[in-house]
């Protein structure tokens, strides 16, 4: 037995309350009094005493981007910030940097610009320079003729998805480029970061996420170098966080790119696994680009992200046949609707069980928030985006679809009554990741610690036990784990120490709670 702890807190159904685990190899072997599991150690036993904490089992993120994040968070936080703010950020920003370096910057809100994105609006204080802006929700970006003119990028492109090169009247390019791939050809374009420098930030974040109690992230955008950079942390230390990766299919992936990524099912490390495909249905509210039941305010949202509906169903069934387990990002209404439809005709979970999912769903119909309780089809949800609507509606996503439309928004308690599966996720670097702050918000609908600031759809709260659930046991069960986000004989030792019980907590303290230690496969990752 390598570890015994304790802790005075706990909040399971049983008649007595344990306060003591056991753990051997990796395995929480008993769970039970002080008395009984110390009588279980050896002469090499290490026992910890929690010190009346309250343990926990480890926190899943269930949707995550902790690789490819690094690229997107690359320059200064424009978060907050108004258009003067990002103004003088930038000129400060391109003062700092050395010849030749193009300024990057991400977190920037759609409020930031009256009427259209234009990258234009900067060129006075870049000195020159190409810029590449992101937007929070990381569906759009903003750049400047220099950055477009060494991208090679002409307003002409043509996507296989809902992508666009926004362009005017007389087909120059604004500056505005909707979507991943259309942001994509500037980025590719940019310098790179070294890989060296790629792998010490990923392995610094991983470790912040440890810090907030996370064991595990569900990695909704793998792509094939991603293994380069896990394996290369792996063999200096090791992954602190679990991950498991959601392998991203394009509207533009080919069949033979269909079969290499079939070819990658089970790919492995220590603390690594593909088990997932990740696709989009549509893309956000924002921007228009979310698929709707009934346009939204401005005439858009009509469209899903594919050019053709018929080749998701495609490779999704021949995922689906190969044993993948598919999340599918919808934001709109319509596009939920038609995931529903294509896995209750292909198959509500993957040949091992595991449920398919569906990530976001910031809109839901009636009759879908019912499909999901019949089908057990994940509502993968991320209360943190709320945090940049505003009470009056005058936010960009409630403008676009809104006040009525708006109020039935982030159904989560919805879905929960109708019997349906819900996984709680922060979406970093959309959203801050510490999960602490992602309990808070499902339980508040408001910003913990002030008071005064709205709350959204207060009958869609979350009681504590059940925000602790969306991000423990029903996080493990939405990945077909039975063996993570428990504390049972026979569960993997991921664990979390609180110093005080998170369940209980006042919400608006919950994210000031102390994390003592965070523990992966019965190995402590992080100690305060």
């Amino acid at each position: 037995m390598e570890a015994t702890s304790t802790s005075t807190s706990s909040h399971a159904a049983e008649t007595f309350e344990p306060t003591a685990v056991a753990i051997a190899d990796g395995k929480i072997t008993a769970v039970g009094a002080d008395s009984e599991v110390l009588e279980l150690a050896t002469d090499s036993t290490q026992i910890i005493d929690a010190r009346g904490g309250t343990l926990i089992p480890g926190l899943i993120d269930s949707h995550i981007h902790p690789v490819w994040g690094l690229e997107l968070t690359r320059g200064v936080d424009l978060g907050g910030l108004d258009f003067a703010g990002v103004r003088a950020a930038l000129a400060a920003e391109a003062q700092r940097l050395t010849e030749g370096e193009w300024l990057r910057g991400w977190n920037l809100d759609y409020k930031v610009f009256e009427n259209e994105l234009r990258g234009d609006l900067f060129d006075d204080v870049l000195g020159g320079r190409p810029m590449v802006l992101l937007f929070y929700d990381l569906h759009t970006a903003v750049t400047n003729a220099a950055a477009l003119s060494a991208a090679g990028v002409t307003g002409r492109e043509e996507f296989a998805d809902n992508s666009l090169v926004v362009t005017d009247d007389s087909g120059t390019p604004t500056g505005e480029l909707r979507e991943i791939p259309a942001y994509s050809l500037l980025l590719d374009a940019a310098p790179p970061l070294e890989h060296s420098d790629y792998v010490e930030r990923v392995r610094a974040l991983l470790s912040e996420l440890s810090r907030s109690g996370i064991t595990s992230g569900v990695v909704t955008d793998g792509r094939d170098w991603h293994l380069g950079i896990l394996n290369a942390i792996e063999s200096s230390g090791g992954l602190p966080v679990r991950l498991h990766l959601a392998m991203w299919h394009r509207p533009s992936d080919d069949d033979a790119r269909v079969e290499e990524l079939i070819s990658m099912l089970g790919t492995s490390g220590d603390r690594y696994r593909i088990q997932l495909i990740k696709m989009f249905m549509d893309g956000v509210i924002d921007t228009g680009t979310a698929w709707l039941q009934e346009p939204d305010v401005c005439g858009q949202g009509g469209r899903a992200f594919w050019n053709s509906v018929e080749r998701y169903h495609e490779v999704t069934r021949r995922y689906l046949d190969a044993g993948y387990q598919i999340a599918t990002h919808s934001c709109g209404d319509a596009g939920v609707a038609e995931i529903l439809r294509t896995y209750r005709e292909l198959g509500t979970t993957s040949l091992q069980g595991a449920p398919n999912r569906i990530e976001h769903l910031e809109v839901i119909s009636d009759d879908d928030v019912v499909v999901l309780g019949q089908t057990g089809v994940v509502a993968s949800m991320q209360p943190l985006h709320m945090q940049w609507r505003e009470g009056d509606h005058s936010d960009s996503w409630a403008t676009r679809l809104g006040p009525e439309r708006a109020k039935r928004a982030f159904r989560i308690k919805d879905v929960l009554d109708a019997g349906g599966r819900v996984a709680l996720g922060s979406d970093w670097p959309v959203a801050q990741h510490d999960a602490r702050l992602g309990m808070a918000w499902t339980r508040l609908r408001r910003t913990p610690g002030v008071p005064e600031a709205p709350v959204f759809e207060p009958d869609q709260r979350l009681s504590g036990e059940e925000a602790l659930l969306g991000y423990t046991r029903w996080a493990a069960e939405a990945l077909g784990r039975t063996d993570l986000g428990v504390i049972t004989p026979g569960a993997t030792a991921d664990l979390a120490l609180f110093a005080e019980d998170p369940v209980a907590a006042d919400p608006d303290q919950l994210p000031l709670i102390p994390v003592d230690w965070t523990m992966v496969s019965g190995e402590i990752v992080y100690r305060r």
